[in-house]
C-alpha cells in the first residue's frame, strides 16, 4: 500500500482527464472519480486512517459526512476513532440528518467529505451540525482540489492537495474548443 494519494487514485483508474461538469456547475479538465477508489477497502481504509490520525487527539465524538461518498468516509473514519459515524442527506437546498441520526448539543464533530472543490457540501454539513448544536472540531477530505485555499473557520486536513483549474461554463476554453462535456456518473453528455 502506498501513502501517495495521487498514486492510489491513478491505480484505481480514478484520475480522469477530459472535459467534465462538476457538481458545483463548474467545468474542469480533470476529474477525481472518488468512487473508483471508495469501492476498494484496501484503498479507502488507509486514506481514512490519515484523516483519523490527524484528528485522533481532538476528542471527536461523531463523524459526519454528506451523501453519497461521505457515508463511506464517515463510517470508516468513525470506525477508526471508535465513535459514531452519521451522514446528512439533501433536503431541498440544505442538508439534514434524518433516519434517527442526531447530534447532541456540544458534541465534538468531525466533518468528512471526498473531494473539495468549492466547499458547498461542507458548508451544508456545517450548517446541519450547527443547527443541532454540535461543535465542529475540524474537516477532513480525501482531495482538496480547490484553486484557492478555502477557510471554514476550523482546521482543514486533506490527504492530498491538487489545485485544479475550473471554469465557469461561459468562460470554458474546453467548450470553445468543442470538446464534449461529460457529466461524471453518467455515460451521457449533460442535457441543456
Amino acid at each position: 500500500m502506498t501513502d501517495n494519494v495521487e498514486e492510489i487514485f491513478q491505480k484505481a483508474g480514478a484520475l480522469l482527464k477530459g472535459h467534465f461538469l462538476l457538481a458545483s456547475g463548474l467545468h474542469s479538465p480533470v476529474y477525481w472519480e472518488k468512487f473508483q477508489v471508495l469501492q476498494f477497502p484496501n484503498y479507502t481504509e488507509p486514506l481514512c486512517r490519515m484523516i483519523a490520525n490527524h484528528f485522533r487527539k481532538q476528542g471527536i465524538q461523531v463523524v459526519a459526512g454528506p451523501t453519497t461518498g461521505g457515508i463511506i468516509l464517515a463510517f470508516e473514519v468513525a470506525k477508526q476513532l471508535g465513535v459514531r459515524g452519521i451522514f446528512a442527506e439533501k433536503e431541498g437546498d440544505e442538508r439534514a440528518f434524518r433516519r434517527g441520526f442526531n447530534i447532541n448539543p456540544g458534541e465534538r464533530v468531525l466533518i468528512v467529505d471526498d473531494i473539495l472543490t468549492t466547499g458547498s457540501s461542507i458548508r451544508e454539513i456545517m450548517a446541519a451540525v450547527s443547527k443541532l448544536g454540535g461543535k465542529i472540531i475540524g474537516i477532513g477530505v480525501l482531495v482538496d482540489r480547490s484553486e484557492q485555499k478555502l477557510d471554514f473557520g476550523v482546521p482543514l486536513f486533506s490527504c492530498h492537495r491538487a489545485a485544479t483549474t475550473t471554469y465557469k461554463p461561459e468562460d470554458c476554453p474546453l467548450c470553445a474548443a468543442k470538446i464534449p462535456l461529460v457529466k461524471p456518473g453518467s455515460s451521457q453528455p449533460p442535457s441543456g
